[in-house]
C-alpha cells in the first residue's frame, strides 16, 4: 500500500483495525529490509514498515516520546525532538569556548541489531502501564524482517527505519 492509499483504506477498514487494536489481535507486518550506503563505505540496514504500521508506530511514538524524553541526556542530540546535528555543533563550540578540547561522538557498531527485547520491554514497562501498548510494542519488535522475499524472525534488535525506532 502506498501513502496515498492509506486514507481510503482507513475509511473502509477503520472499525476492523480499531477492533484488532482493542482486542490485541493486530499483527504487525514484517519490515522490508533495505540497505543504504554509509559514509565510511559500509551499509546501514534499515527495516521499512508498511504504511499502516508506520502510522500506528507514529501514534505510539507521539504518546510515549514526552514520557521518555525526560530520561535522555541533555548531551544527546540524535533523533530527538527539537534537536539537530547543528545544535550539537553549537553545544560543542560552547564547550570549546569554555576550555574543553575534546568532543566524543559515539556510534556503537550494530547496537540496534543486538538490543535484547526482554531488557528493553522491562525498561519501557517502568514508565508505561498500558498492557495493550506494551503488547503492541513487543509485537513490533518481533514482527520479523522480510529480505529477498523471505521472512526471518527478529528475536533481538530494533530495526532502524520505523517511526518508533529512534525512541526504542
Amino acid at each position: 500500500m502506498t501513502y496515498d492509499q492509506l486514507l481510503p483504506y482507513l475509511k473502509e477498514n477503520r472499525e476492523e483495525l480499531l477492533n484488532q487494536l482493542r482486542e490485541g489481535s493486530y499483527k504487525p507486518s514484517p519490515v522490508r529490509r533495505v540497505e543504504i550506503p554509509k559514509p565510511n563505505g559500509g551499509k546501514r540496514k534499515l527495516g521499512i514498515p508498511t504504511v499502516i504500521d508506520r502510522m500506528l508506530q507514529q501514534a505510539i511514538n507521539q504518546v510515549l516520546q514526552p514520557i521518555f524524553e525526560t530520561e535522555f541526556s541533555e548531551n544527546s542530540f540524535g533523533f530527538r525532538p527539537k534537536r539537530s546535528a547543528q545544535m550539537a555543533i553549537i553545544q560543542a563550540k560552547s564547550y570549546y569556548e569554555q576550555g574543553y578540547r575534546y568532543v566524543v561522538d559515539i556510534d556503537m557498531k550494530a547496537y540496534f541489531d543486538t538490543v535484547n527485547h526482554d531488557k528493553l520491554m522491562y525498561l519501557i514497562e517502568k514508565k508505561v502501564q498500558d498492557k495493550q501498548v506494551l503488547c503492541l510494542i513487543r509485537r513490533y519488535l518481533m514482527s520479523g524482517i522480510m529480505e529477498n522475499g523471505l521472512v526471518h524472525p527478529s528475536e533481538e534488535g530494533t530495526p532502524q527505519g520505523g517511526n518508533l525506532s529512534p525512541l526504542l
